[in-house]
């Protein structure tokens, strides 16, 4: 059954207008008949000026209320039926995996280096159009965070999530990471696909290196983006901006350094960039304009319904009613004043 509804009818409050512009004509009105008494006899006047009409204000204020109106009720986007749309888009498929081990929150990228990534993430989803984005969290396992998908408020919904504490097994497991992210593309695309793996790099859980290069093999680039400076920070043990930090069995505090000749090795297995961040950027966006230049595939092509627009009909009936007006003269035309086109023309 086909519905008929107004895409946004809050403007319909524009229609208290409406009476307001009614009060100061019908005021207006009034204030001139009591000029008109105040000058001389009403009817001696008429014959004085024979060619002033009382009716056709009347009609022209109608006619543009009416107008006025049908105006507000285009505004309100008025819907009737359906119609069928098929959605074409080109782009790439991407998944983002996501170091979340405790290294992670080392305060030597600021505020510390997990934040620091997922704001950047969240400011990559935003210049994203067309591409598919996935995520996935690791630290001695990896998880799925997010499937991939074209959802970019969805994918900062995910990240916003995120958390040292989302992974239960600590490490550092790239190599898994890369694994499952081989494993999380759209079985039937076929287009370009690239993982961005992030991490300060301390792999001590498996072989990244032949991970990247398998994942390379079937045509997935790997990027690799080192989050942490060489001389490396302690890790803050109870939230950023602690004072208490990590120790070894020793009682000695455990500091984390980027390893940029494992990240540097990954990206080149996995015929990647390899970009160091820093306070001042994490260099997504110097990935992003990699990916850019990647070749854009068609990820789906989809029919689906939507409501059919309406509101060029209200406009044309405002528009009509207006003409309209412009066509009635606010004097009596000599020619035709016999003719009482709208009736006793006094």
């Amino acid at each position: 059954m086909e519905s008929f509804r107004f895409a946004h009818p809050e403007y319909f409050y524009l229609l208290l207008v409406i009476p307001v512009f009614v009060v100061l004509f019908i005021l207006s009105r009034l204030n001139r008949l009591r000029s008109l008494r105040l000058f001389g006899d009403r009817a001696l006047i008429a014959q004085l000026m024979p060619s002033v009409s009382g009716n056709r204000p009347f009609i022209k204020f109608t006619l543009w209320m009416l107008a006025l109106a049908f105006i507000i009720g285009a505004l309100a986007q008025p819907q009737f039926g359906s119609k069928l749309v098929t959605s074409k888009r080109k782009g790439v498929e991407l998944i983002i995996a996501l170091d979340v081990s405790n290294s992670m929150m080392a305060e030597d990228i600021k505020p510390n280096r997990l934040e620091r990534a997922k704001r950047a993430i969240a400011k990559l989803t935003e210049r994203l159009r067309n591409d598919k984005i996935g995520l996935i969290v690791f630290a001695g396992q990896a998880y799925v965070q997010l499937p991939i998908t074209t959802d970019y408020v969805s994918a900062k919904l995910f990240l916003d999530a995120i958390n040292t504490s989302i992974v239960p097994v600590q490490g550092t497991a790239i190599g898994a990471a890369i694994q499952m992210a081989m494993k999380s593309f759209t079985p039937e695309f076929t287009g370009s696909k690239a993982v961005i793996v992030i991490t300060d790099g301390e792999n001590h859980e498996d072989d990244a290196v032949g991970a990247a290069k398998e994942a390379q093999e079937k045509k997935i680039i790997v990027h690799t983006i080192g989050m942490g400076l060489p001389q490396g920070a302690p890790i803050p043990v109870g939230g950023t901006g602690s004072r208490d930090f990590l120790k070894d069995k020793q009682n000695n505090i455990v500091v984390t350094k980027l390893d940029e000749n494992m990240l540097t090795q990954i990206a080149t297995a996995g015929g990647g960039t390899y970009i160091r961040a820093n306070n001042a950027e994490v260099g997504l966006n110097n990935l992003f304009n990699e990916i850019e230049k990647m070749e854009k595939s068609e990820l789906n092509s989809r029919d689906y319904s939507e409501y059919n627009d309406q509101f060029p009909l209200f406009i044309l009936l405002a528009l009509i009613l207006i003409l309209i007006d412009f066509m009635i003269l606010d004097r009596k035309n000599k020619w035709l004043r016999n003719f009482r086109l709208f009736g006793n023309q006094k």
